[in-house]
């Protein structure tokens, strides 16, 4: 194993590098030990120091496993929990000591040193989840982006731990209505401010919440409570802190060598995908969360920066980044079928979502970053000047089926002076709340799978910081108790109707009923399937429109199912809540017309009925 593991490793190629290299507990020819293996081509001695041998690694030198510069040692009595580095005698003549590249666990920043401990994932009991689960193509996906240490905090600001975010979290995903959850990276990363997108170890699940097996168990349960875990991946950049993997043998090993493409806008290294060894590094540290801890989906940071040098298009193609992005997702798919592969993507490059064998990156959706920039544009206008921007909200459908797309409305756009979802809407603070209504109903209703951050739900208007918990407090008030109340239907409501997910990506379930009434800024559209059709009104002026028409190109009845300004929801209840039956009088182009009751800034979904 260990051979055709480093063959594959050297070639490229390898998904389970992970398997040999790092800290294995075993037991080799009758003895109980630990086997350490590295990858440092470039020194000229590696010593394993750690607690156990009071950190001086002259009785722990590793052996050379062949001339490619893999070194390695087994060191009998060690246990788990025992911390260890690399001592590497690096190219220059300096000595460094370093975390371990392919470590399973680590000490709490500001330390460093690695931790021995067993990954071993027996304690899983969601097979059934595991044979059933799928890439969710045509089943509802409505994400809840979660930073887990701002999540919930204790009273003394402690983060919550993994084991008790079990049943709190897990009974609040299922009230409010998502499928998933999609949690920051849980590699381990040195600064708290970074939210994990900065890691130093990607094999290393950050011991600030907890231990392995307390991951696990939360996975586990999340499973058993059919939620789907979708972890964020980070394999663009890495910290330059000295521990971890900046010239890690003293030469540029995961890093480019020449400065100008070496490092990345957040100052931190980008990996160098011409060097076969970090291809195989990623795409095993990629394979390690689905193997090791079921995770559901990966979704992965800046692709931008993948596919362009330094993420600039003018700068060009980086044919490196684009080979190894079809590598692994290629590689991926054939070993995790039912796994969703994401692209955080904001670039124009064609095919994000095709087949590799259609020259495509073998991603299975792209987050819809013009969607999210155009959506948040239009809401923070006044009503006054929409009309000169009505496009913004019809434009994502003129290009929605070049992609499989996901809708966003992420961490992003809530922090660095950006303003909250709600507070960047124009408005006092009643018409917000009527307004947010509107925008998530927008949301739930367009073509393409959901994600919201955290506090979207209860529309929090502080801009988060990882060191405050949610606002939960505005859960007191009436007004945020409705709109969670509404935000909540609107998930139930996507989950219960086929025409909201059912081959959405199948251009023919999507019809504009009007897409041009600029003047009075309403939008109305039909989402079906063979078995199902259902009305979309979109008020977006303060203005009630009491007898307001719409043609239609059929004969039936129609039911209201949602109205946004119900009062239950904090609105002032002018809704339609009684049978409305199409007449046969021509209006828009159409032969068939309604009339509906608007009110300021409402929406309104209709069950279409006896369609004839």
């Amino acid at each position: 194993m260990k051979n055709k593991i480093l063959k594959s490793f050297y070639a490229g190629e390898c998904f389970q590098a992970y398997k040999y290299f790092g800290a294995h507990i075993t037991n080799e020819n009758k003895v109980d030990g630990v086997r350490f293996s590295v990858y440092a081509p470039n020194a000229s001695s590696v010593q394993v120091i750690g607690d156990f041998n009071g950190w001086t690694g002259e009785a722990h030198v590793m052996n050379m496993v062949d001339m490619k510069g893999t070194y390695s040692l087994f060191i009998q009595d060690m246990t788990e929990g025992m911390m260890y580095k690399y001592r590497i005698y690096q190219a220059p003549g300096t000595i460094c000591d370093k975390a371990d590249p392919y470590a399973f666990y680590s000490e709490l920043r500001p330390n460093t040193a690695s931790i021995i401990t067993n990954i071993d994932n027996n304690l899983f009991q969601d097979n059934e989840w595991m044979i059933n689960r799928s890439k969710n193509f045509n089943k509802p996906v409505s994400i809840y982006e979660l930073h887990l240490g701002s999540w919930r905090k204790h009273k003394n600001d402690e983060w919550y731990h993994y084991d008790e975010l079990c049943l709190e979290l897990i009974n609040y995903i299922l009230d409010n209505g998502f499928t998933h959850i999609e949690i920051m990276p849980l590699n381990e990363h040195p600064f708290d401010g970074s939210w994990g997108y900065q890691s130093s170890g990607y094999f290393s699940a950050t011991s600030r919440y907890g231990t392995v097996k307390e991951l696990m168990i939360l996975i586990n349960k999340c499973h058993e409570s059919n939620i789907g875990i979708i972890l964020d991946f980070v394999p663009v950049h890495f910290v330059r802190d000295n521990f971890s993997l900046a010239m890690f043998d003293g030469t540029a090993l995961y890093e480019y060598e020449y400065k100008d493409i070496a490092d990345s806008e957040w100052g931190t290294c980008n990996f160098d995908y011409y060097k076969n060894e970090v291809i195989s590094f990623l795409m095993s540290a990629a394979t390690f969360w689905l193997d090791i801890y079921h995770i559901d989906g990966l979704r992965m940071d800046a692709m931008s920066n993948a596919i362009y040098w330094q993420g600039d298009s003018e700068r060009g193609v980086n044919s490196g980044g684009i080979t190894f992005l079809q590598r692994m997702n290629s590689g991926l798919g054939k070993r995790y079928p039912s796994v969703m592969l994401i692209a955080e993507d904001s670039s124009n490059y064609p095919k994000v979502t095709a087949p590799v064998k259609y020259d495509g990156l073998g991603f299975d959706y792209k987050w819809d970053l013009g969607w999210m920039h155009d959506t948040l544009k239009y809401f923070e206008l006044n009503p006054v000047y929409r009309k000169y921007h009505h496009n913004l909200l019809t434009f994502s459908m003129n290009y929605f089926y070049n992609e499989n797309y996901l809708l966003p409305l992420s961490h992003d756009e809530v922090v660095h002076g950006k303003k909250t979802i709600i507070d960047k809407i124009w408005g006092t603070y009643e018409q917000k709340l009527s307004q947010c209504r509107t925008l998530y109903t927008y949301m739930i209703t367009h073509p393409g799978k959901k994600l919201n951050f955290m506090g979207n739900e209860i529309a929090q208007f502080r801009e988060w910081d990882e060191d405050i918990e949610n606002d939960w407090f505005l859960l007191k008030y009436p007004s945020h108790d409705s709109f969670n109340l509404y935000f909540k239907k609107l998930n139930h409501l996507y989950k219960s109707h086929q025409a909201l997910y059912l081959e959405e990506f199948n251009e023919s379930n999507f019809k504009w009923v009007d897409a041009d009434n600029i003047d009075e800024n309403v939008y109305s559209y039909i989402r079906c399937t063979d078995n199902e059709q259902l009305l979309i009104v979109l008020n977006m002026s303060p203005n009630r429109y009491s007898h307001f028409k719409l043609g239609l190109n059929f004969e039936g009845s129609l039911m209201e199912i949602l109205n946004s300004e119900k009062d239950i929801y904090g609105g002032c209840n002018i809704t339609n809540p009684n049978e409305i039956v199409t007449q046969e009088i021509a209006f828009n182009n159409k032969s068939n017309s309604i009339s509906i009751d608007l009110a300021p800034f409402a929406s309104c979904v209709f069950e279409i009925k006896d369609i004839t």
